[in-house]
């Protein structure tokens, strides 16, 4: 099991994360961060395989995955 960890302050809700997930276990949060974007955040992630895809198309460098 891994998992992401997202530093809300640098997300700016682009949604790339969303769609490099393989395994589709990254949405939107329901609440906006100090720039008034929703930033992306792991659900079930007892399904995260430690890809990273995430992170690496992440433009702000908000996403760091741990395995």
């Amino acid at each position: 099991m891994a998992k992401i960890v997202v530093d809300e302050e640098k997300c700016k809700g682009c949604e790339l994360c969303i769609t490099a997930c393989p395994k589709h276990i990254i949405v939107m949060a329901e609440h906006f961060n100090e720039k008034g974007y929703h930033p992306a955040k792991q659900i079930n992630p007892e399904e995260c395989n430690g890809c990273t895809f995430c992170a690496l198309v992440c433009p702000d460098v908000a996403i760091e995955v741990y395995k």
